[in-house]
């Protein structure tokens, strides 16, 4: 089917983990095709017709006239339209004397989370981070999940391998900090996740572990209020109840579970029930019944992670499954098998086997340590702004809006301007690349193909989809083709003179390698095809050679992409299966339930449990009309009340002062923001909270709708140094904050007109 001809064409989102297929409807030709209608496709492999509001925002996205389309320059302040040449050159004329001058330490990059979606940016990165010489580089990584990481490196050996909740047959779920009502699932692909969850609840039984009472909590049987930061207290008694009554039955492929038992003797649930809120009696109710009943699971997600002690937790919600005997069997925790593999697997050189030799260099200002190649994202502010050796010079972003989704963005925001070179491959001028030097655009979602590569490896079952593109970009440039101009760039050849095609070519060459193939081999076979570099020759590389490909004709029937393009609705490959011991890269082969690394940051834990109660802490939340900071641009999502509220708890707001729709000051160690205030007994007491993603409306920006209702930036709130400690990931939640009430009465907001 041609791209952007008037007719139907299927489609998976890629704006999450949910991975919903699509009817697109297109009308008109080549030159003014439109999106008229997006449905969901039902006979989709994967979701069956499922889709969310999200999904049907496409349209609107590619539409967008805000959207850029050709390249900007900034000259004398101001947004000038050129070139593709032009921008490549200006981009040389910036870097190239940053790097002569103070050497490729002063460059870094940041990538923001669309990576993990996109056709060409989730295969590509990696040339940008590896190949460049950039010393360090920073994603959102650290803001989001990197205790999952963390601690799926040390158990298994497996950095972005972590074991997933089997939905579909479990029959006990408690969730924590999670909402997939919201997320549509994170770190989790389930079609319909929600779905799902209601028929575990016929079936049997859904917990939900939460200080706030989120949607995902409306559905189930019982609403857990949990007091933030307090999850691995939890988790360390409900591990002691299950050894102190004798209900483990952890498997053959475990070590150090002696050790573990040594360690959870000192975490009686009647040592944490007054910090966690959580009584003695059902703390062991949870041990006991997630031991007996014979498919149960525990998911903990975002909430968990973002918290002073999100490695703890992490780890533990692994250590219960595992423990119970739900870890790698139907209806517990299991490892999925995505049918191609991700790139974003391959093993961080010197600590294959799960090693914990981290800090093998520390940040410049800040002295935080390097976790799995990563330092804090919050260090990127004070490594701009503090003179001396190796300070940071110059940026380059892609597809990524650190100002508002970082801790202390408004301080990243504040010295962004002083750098000396900022580029940033992205679609839209917004609070971060408002900053840039040259803006390079990417595509549309709907002009370049997609197939998920990371996400599969959070999905409960093994499909492949691939989609063709909607509508033809032309000759413009796609991602992956600029990433290698700038990873050429880095390493001394002008952007306007790589040979594109010959660094394309090594990158094959070696992931090949890496299974064993020769690339100049295979190159031929594609030549003789008519298949060109890029990512869909990788994506055929990781298929033929993924668990059920061709492998290259000696598994003769198996994946390729021809196959794939051949069944436009999808290739269902069955439920996640057992993998253990063989899907393990740690050294003997065995899971390390207890890793010494985890265990000597329980002091700092227990040291928790003796501390007073703040008056009041603040936690982040999800919509599932958002998708962080980027979909406020679109009409249909933002229609209706403000979202970007304070929700406090009725107690709470008698004692501060405050009544519905009053404007409050919320003010933290670190900043200080204005936003309206929501009172509801959705919250426990002790708690606010406030979504994520919002703080638009800034001079220079290009947001035409997000800017009407620009919200207040949270991570304002966020102090850059409050981190768990093990992983440098942010806490974003179990800030300690004050509510002020304003002098002015915030008037009730109206449904915003977008006309």
């Amino acid at each position: 089917m041609r791209p952007g001809i008037d007719s139907k064409h299927l489609r998976t989102c890629p704006l999450c983990e949910a991975m919903c297929g699509l009817e697109i409807h297109v009308e008109g030709g080549p030159e003014d095709a439109r999106v008229t209608g997006i449905r969901g496709n039902p006979d989709d492999v994967w979701s069956r017709g499922h889709l969310c509001p999200k999904g049907v925002s496409l349209g609107a996205v590619h539409h967008d006239p805000d959207r850029i389309r050709r390249p900007l320059i900034k000259v004398d302040g101001a947004w000038q339209e050129v070139s593709w040449d032009r921008a490549f050159r200006r981009c040389t004329e910036l870097l190239a004397p940053v790097i002569e001058r103070y050497g490729i330490g002063a460059v870094t990059a940041y990538t923001g989370n669309p990576l993990a979606h996109s056709f060409s940016l989730a295969r590509y990165a990696g040339v940008l981070m590896g190949m460049s010489g950039m010393p360090v580089t920073y994603s959102p990584g650290t803001v989001d999940q990197w205790p999952k990481n963390l601690s799926s490196h040390l158990m298994y050996g497996l950095w972005w391998n972590f074991p997933v909740p089997d939905i579909e047959r479990t029959d006990l779920l408690i969730i924590m900090g999670a909402n997939p009502a919201a997320s549509q699932g994170s770190l989790l692909a389930a079609p319909n996740v929600m779905g799902l969850i209601d028929g575990i609840r016929r079936r049997g039984k859904v917990i939900v572990i939460d200080p706030v009472r989120t949607q995902t909590a409306a559905h189930a049987d019982e609403w857990l209020p949990i007091v933030p930061g307090t999850d691995a207290a939890l988790l360390l008694a409900v591990v002691h109840t299950l050894f102190a009554e004798d209900l483990i039955n952890p498997g053959p492929h475990v070590d150090g579970v002696d050790t573990l038992r040594r360690v959870a003797t000192e975490w009686p649930p009647e040592r944490v029930s007054a910090v966690t809120g959580i009584d003695g009696h059902t703390i062991r109710r949870l041990a006991r019944e997630l031991a007996g009943t014979e498919r149960s699971v525990v998911y903990g997600r975002i909430g968990l992670c973002n918290q002073e002690f999100g490695s703890l937790a992490s780890w533990l919600v692994d250590v219960v499954n595992i423990l119970t005997g739900h870890f790698d069997t139907p209806g517990g925790a299991m490892f999925p098998r995505p049918a191609a593999w991700s790139i974003t697997t391959q093993p961080l050189p010197g600590l294959e086997g799960g090693r914990p030799e981290f800090g093998r260099w520390h940040t410049r200002v800040r002295g935080a340590k390097e976790v799995l190649g990563q330092a804090p994202v919050s260090c990127m502010a004070e490594e701009i702004a503090t003179p001396g050796e190796g300070q940071l010079k110059a940026l380059i972003t892609v597809a990524g809006n650190p100002v508002l989704s970082t801790p202390g963005g408004d301080k990243l925001d504040e010295v962004l301007p002083t750098l000396e070179a900022m580029i940033s491959i992205d679609l839209w001028i917004n609070e971060t690349t408002r900053h840039a030097d040259v803006i390079l655009p990417g595509l549309s979602p709907l002009e370049q193909p997609h197939h998920d590569d990371l996400i599969l490896l959070f999905a409960i079952r093994s499909i492949a989809n691939y989609s063709a593109p909607v509508f033809d970009p032309g000759e413009r440039p796609h991602e992956w083709e600029i990433l290698i101009r700038l990873t050429g760039l880095c390493t001394g050849t002008p952007a306007e003179d790589v040979d594109v095609a010959a660094i394309d070519d090594g990158f094959f060459d070696y992931l090949a390698f890496t299974r064993g193939l020769d690339g100049a081999e295979l190159r031929k076979h594609y030549a003789a095809a008519g298949m060109g570099g890029g990512p869909e020759r990788i994506l055929d590389l990781t298929l033929r050679t993924g668990p059920f490909g061709d492998q290259y004709g000696t598994n003769p029937g198996g994946l390729t992409l021809d196959l794939l393009k051949a069944n436009p609705n999808g290739i269902d490959f069955g439920p996640m299966v057992p993998q253990l011991p063989d899907i393990l890269d740690t050294p003997d082969k065995k899971i390390q339930i207890a890793p010494q690394y985890l265990l000597d940051d329980l002091p700092r834990l227990a040291a928790r449990l003796q501390r007073p109660a703040e008056p009041l802490v603040l936690v982040s939340r999800r919509h599932l009309r958002s998708n962080n900071s980027w979909l406020h641009n679109v009409p249909a999502l933002m229609k209706g009340r403000d979202r970007c509220t304070l929700l406090i708890h009725p107690d709470d707001a008698a004692r501060c002062g405050v009544t519905d729709d009053d404007v409050v000051t919320v003010k933290s160690a670190a900043g200080e923001i204005k936003v309206p205030v929501e009172i509801t007994d959705a919250v426990m007491p002790g708690v606010v909270s406030l979504p994520h993603g919002w703080g638009h409306g800034k001079p220079g920006t290009r947001m035409s709708v997000a800017n009407v209702s620009p919200g207040a930036n949270t991570n304002a709130l966020s102090p850059p140094t409050f981190v768990d400690e093990p992983s440098g990931n942010g806490a974003l939640n179990g800030i300690p904050v004050t509510v002020v009430p304003d002098q002015a009465r915030f008037e009730a907001a109206q449904p915003v007109s977008l006309s």
